[in-house]
């Protein structure tokens, strides 16, 4: 199955591991709470997806490379303790808590988190000495004599043999105490993660029309080289703040992170080409709706290849504008729940010091959250955004010496007003960007291919679909419509076709 797929099948097991009877215990056994034992080749995102995972259904995150630990870090350090038995006494060996468990137990002391996951990654190259005792935490939840909490479903990632010579086979003991999912690399999926992720549209453009090139990985002469998920991420994060430095990535940097020395020298080749077409089509004029005719017969009577390229950029482009109109909604609308809960408290209390605790509360939810492993980066900008604005009321309440809470109440309305006419500015601006883009693709292309490629990306890309949902866009539900009435119609002809055979073959066995 692909990422998403598991990413769905783990919560699925996690929520029913968690589900408890009428009685208030759990529905399935500890003892028969398998461990997910997830299989797949490197890069391809198992870590992201347990972090969204934790995110999404509100519980803790304990995660390690278990390659890291030695035997007395993950089982702990042994030591003498005295025991009496029959009257008599004995000296029995004992053993600290694992550095690992001992992690789980402090996220629940500093969170007040009694559920979670504790993924243990790259779990078949653990060291010779310590794999006994992992195969036994594995079946036994246990390290020496300490357990996992209950409430906690282990989930183990690790390599197949032919990405990794360090690897080591599970025996069928232990592979009949796991629940074991097997992921392959799937583009598809990627492509919509990389548009949600805002990734860059060289990257996501380029593997668009090359997706051989998404994840290969290969033996040479020379040694292992390869391209995967996580390098072609990692490269767009450089690339965009090379953009803001005003730095060009070459093909040397791009070898760096595409360690396939071919697919990097052909990514970099269409990098210049990206940035070429980018001056050569004026893209800022389009999106401004003043394009100049030669743009229209240039375009048009370009490869295949560059017209994906320059819609890559068109796009990239929207979806960026699409981003910014969608975190300054996010942000009005978590401002509002915070200024309701401000105007409810006025009658008892000073407007200063209910902004100052909203504030507080902020910080540290969104510390809990950090700590429960559960605060991605969108999530974490937003909650700085937030805090920043309460706390540049309360500032402007200071300086204003603004104490009567209908004043307090009138002035915090009217900066937050100014959010929402922001929200409102940027929508307006992105839905004439939106509107300009089709009009120029329309004249350039007709009703051909190009915009049912057009029209299929901004469903895919995570901002742009939410855009045209929130905002709306008569140019895209148009060409939507269409292209589900042409879907519509290619199945009835196919539906009549394979009627017709059906019947020349009954007639034939007549």
């Amino acid at each position: 199955m692909n990422i998403k797929q598991a990413k769905q099948e783990i919560t699925n097991t996690l929520k029913a591991y968690l589900t408890k009877d009428e009685l208030g215990n759990y529905l399935i056994p500890t003892v028969r709470q398998r461990p997910i034992l997830l299989m797949g080749p490197p890069g391809i995102g198992k870590t992201q997806i347990m972090e969204q995972i934790a995110a999404e259904t509100g519980v803790g995150l304990v995660a390690y490379t278990i390659t890291h630990h030695t035997r007395q870090s993950a089982i702990g350090l042994p030591f003498i303790e005295k025991r009496t038995y029959g009257g008599q006494e004995f000296s029995v060996t004992e053993y600290t808590m694992s550095e690992i468990l001992a992690s789980v137990y402090q996220l629940m002391e500093k969170t007040g988190l009694k559920e979670g996951i504790l993924f243990l990654d790259e779990i078949n190259c653990v060291s010779e000495t310590l794999a006994p005792m992992m195969l036994q935490f594995l079946q036994c939840k246990t390290f020496g004599n300490q357990a996992l909490p209950e409430g906690w479903t282990i989930v183990a990632a690790g390599n197949p043999p032919e990405y990794n010579k360090s690897v080591r086979d599970f025996d069928v003991v232990t592979l009949d105490r796991v629940k074991r999912i097997d992921v392959e690399e799937d583009f598809a999926v990627w492509k919509e993660y990389a548009y949600r992720r805002g990734l860059h549209g060289a990257v996501i453009s380029y593997l668009d029309i090359k997706k051989d090139n998404f994840y290969r990985i290969e033996t040479t002469v020379d040694g292992l080289q390869f391209a995967t998920a996580r390098g072609w991420e990692d490269l767009s994060e450089l690339i965009l703040a090379y953009e803001k430095l005003g730095l060009r990535v070459d093909r040397n940097v791009v070898g760096q992170y595409i360690q396939l020395p071919r697919v990097a020298k052909d990514f970099a080749n269409y990098l210049e080409l990206y940035y070429k077409y980018q001056k050569t089509y004026h893209v800022d004029d389009i999106l401004k709706g003043t394009w100049q005719g030669i743009t229209v017969l240039e375009l048009r009577e370009a490869p295949f290849d560059e017209k994906l390229s320059v819609m890559g950029l068109i796009l990239s482009r929207l979806s960026e504008a699409a981003g910014q109109v969608c975190r300054q909604d996010a942000l009005t609308t978590a401002l509002h729940g915070a200024l309701t809960e401000f105007k409810g408290r006025l009658a008892a209390e000073a407007p200063q010091d209910i902004l100052t605790d909203l504030v507080r509360q902020r910080e540290e939810r969104m510390k809990r959250a950090k700590e429960a492993g559960q605060l991605d980066k969108a999530a974490r900008d937003l909650a700085q955004r937030e805090s920043n604005a309460l706390e540049d009321y309360r500032q402007r309440l200071a300086r204003e010496d603004i104490t009567a809470a209908d004043a307090a109440m009138d002035a915090v309305r009217d900066w937050f007003g100014g959010e929402v006419e922001r929200r409102k500015a940027l929508g307006t601006e992105t839905g004439e960007q939106f509107d300009n883009a089709f009009r120029f693709l329309e004249e350039t292309f007709g009703q051909g291919q190009e915009l049912v490629i057009f029209v299929t990306e901004i469903t895919a890309g995570y901002a742009t679909s939410w855009f045209v949902e929130t905002f709306g866009c008569d140019a895209y539900f148009r060409h939507n419509r269409e292209l589900l009435f042409d879907d519509t119609r290619h199945r009835i002809r196919e539906e009549i076709a394979a009627a017709k055979a059906a019947e020349r073959e009954e007639k034939d066995h007549e």
